[in-house]
């Protein structure tokens, strides 16, 4: 299982870093809901770290509140797995 999610959290990190790239260059940029997506898959380490890294969507309130909210989910399913298995 962990290394599942190191995989995940690795892709992400790629993915925030891809993105990073995008933008700089003036491209089209990969969708919010697929850096969503992989941090909700057990990205987030990965995300947490393209965003300190490439100082990427750090300034984007909108976006940080979504990110909170996703780690939050992740939080409450980590509780309830530990306490009912």
């Amino acid at each position: 299982m962990i290394y599942i999610l190191l995989i995940t959290s690795l892709i992400t990190f790629i993915i925030f870093g891809w993105d990073k790239r995008l933008s700089i260059k003036h491209k089209r940029r990969i969708p919010e809901n697929t850096l969503f997506g992989f941090t909700f898959l057990g990205g987030t380490v990965g995300a947490i770290l393209g965003m300190l890294i490439f100082r990427h969507k750090i300034s984007k309130k909108s976006f940080l509140l979504k990110l909170g909210g996703i780690i939050l989910i992740q939080a409450v399913c980590i509780y309830f797995l530990e306490k009912y298995s």
